[in-house]
């Protein structure tokens, strides 16, 4: 009896084996076959100086000195008009909320739903103290060593000159778009893009326009992004995170420090107890959405033990979650995450202080909303002596954009002719872009960079030594065009 059941067990677990090992060979690639495209030709240098130019713009968003600023984008939209007259002979360009530039190319087929392409003129200022830790002055400008040095190199300035560099080169060529394309670039999208993104949004809907779809900055040609990817992985945006902060104050009777009140009952001590339990019981999340689209894309290029677990989810989605879960970037794309920031208490190592208070800061998955994420806070907090009340203004998480959408057909076919080298993915940005604004006026909204990106090159975006490789700069060049030249058609 027991050697039937044993052998029962068996034939069971052989059969199961099976069935995993066959939906894994079953899983075949999902990237397109495309052959790889002759690069464009492209004065590298030029296109270097242009972009160290644009660095000496000092165009940072949050400035003190509003007629100062006002000279630095002044200064930036000469140098684009001398280095792209082509461009500004052509297309119909028009300054929104002071500073941000909409060009139009209009299209010979009123009737095709126009496309958008778009950047942003702004940075975010130098970390005080930091300018000594620079190899380059950050808004010099200096071209050596085959990098473009300076703020805004990878944020995003050098999305801006390489969409102009590419428009300039298809007229030169005669090239005559069949529907309109939109080149909206923002000056504030830095602080949120109310009186650029915002603004223009609202000039599309007073028009009815609505787009087919739009692009904007987001994620990258990757490299070391998810364990067992040994190539290249170009991540495609189908959407991004929402943010809120949460302020958390609790209170309490002050007193001398020689006579504190029962374990708990302490301002510090409620704040800290909630804060754990935060910290502990972070908000549900798993493999769904953009992360889903983004694993069944990469699965079938992973090596054979990972490529099974990725491949038969229906069983082994727990281990698989688990194991995603203990990496920052792939935690990130599962759930909406929790980050203790700041910390205020007390001013007299003898003092108890009547309050204590904190702030948390949840970038917002989609599903969730400030709401629903609100509520759970309060439910973990679990205590009626703490306010949980929201910090400033959130916003919630932008809709999910299909990568089945040509918008997105056309943008994967391009990266593999231009990046043949790099797999192509569905990806979750972590962060927030002006294209959040522009789902309202978009059937598909999607964030890409032609750019590669190693792990160092990421702490250079918003920190010390920005910089970009000329030959990077091309690469961007040739994207553009490339894209261009396919989906205007």
């Amino acid at each position: 009896m027991i050697k039937r059941l044993l052998l029962g067990l068996l034939a069971l677990l052989l059969l199961l084996a099976a069935v995993l090992v066959a939906n894994t060979l079953r899983q075949g690639s999902r990237q397109v076959v495309v052959p790889a495209l002759q690069p464009l030709a492209v004065d590298k240098l030029a296109v270097a100086e242009s972009m160290a130019a644009a660095v000496r713009a000092r165009t940072v968003s949050g400035l003190l000195d509003p007629a100062g600023t006002a000279l630095e984008f002044d200064k930036l939209h000469t140098h684009l008009r001398s280095r792209y007259p082509l461009v500004h002979t052509t297309l119909e360009r028009e300054v929104v909320g002071a500073h941000s530039l909409l060009f139009t190319w209009r299209g010979s087929d009123a009737a095709a739903k126009p496309i958008a392409l778009l950047a942003h003129q702004d940075t975010v200022p130098i970390a005080p103290g930091t300018d000594k830790l620079w190899t380059q002055p950050p808004f010099d400008g200096v071209v050596e060593g085959g990098m473009v040095w300076g703020r805004g190199t990878l944020d995003n300035k050098s999305n801006l000159v390489t969409q102009l560099e590419a428009v300039e080169l298809l007229l030169k060529a005669g090239f005559k778009p069949r529907r309109t394309v939109h080149f909206f670039f923002g000056h504030d999208e830095e602080v949120g893009g109310q009186r650029g993104a915002v603004a223009v949004v609202a000039l599309f809907k007073q028009r009815g326009v609505q787009l087919d779809f739009v692009l904007d900055e987001g994620l990258a040609v990757t490299e070391g992004i998810l364990p067992g990817v040994d190539q290249p992985l170009a991540l495609i945006g189908l959407a991004e995170k929402g943010s809120v902060s949460l302020k958390l104050t609790a209170q309490a009777p002050p007193g001398h420090s020689s006579m504190p009140p029962g374990p708990g009952n302490s301002a510090i001590g409620m704040l800290s107890a909630a804060l754990a339990r935060l910290d502990a019981q972070p908000l549900p999340g798993g493999i769904q959405g953009a992360a889903a689209e983004l694993f069944a894309a990469v699965a079938p290029e992973l090596p054979f033990g990972q490529r099974l677990a990725m491949s038969n989810l229906w069983l082994l989605r727990p281990v698989v979650e688990g194991m995603l879960g203990k990496g920052a970037a792939t935690n990130a794309m599962m759930r909406t995450t929790t980050a203790l920031t700041v910390v205020n208490a007390g001013n007299k190592e003898n003092v108890l202080p009547g309050r204590a208070e904190a702030v948390v800061n949840f970038r917002i998955l989609p599903g969730d909303t400030i709401e629903s994420v609100t509520a759970y806070v309060k439910g973990v907090v679990a205590d009626k002596r703490i306010e949980v009340a929201p910090l400033g203004e959130g916003f919630n998480p932008s809709s999910v954009s299909s990568p089945q959408a040509e918008g997105y057909r056309v943008i994967e076919r391009t990266i593999r002719e231009v990046f043949p080298d790099s797999l192509v993915a569905p990806g979750l940005m972590l962060a927030a872009s002006d294209a959040r604004h522009f789902q309202a006026v978009a059937d598909q909204s999607y964030r890409f960079m032609p750019i590669r990106f190693k792990s160092a090159d990421l702490q250079r975006v918003h920190g010390t030594d920005e910089r970009i490789s000329v030959d990077q700069l091309a690469d961007m060049v040739r994207f553009y065009h490339r894209l261009l030249s396919q989906a205007a058609q």
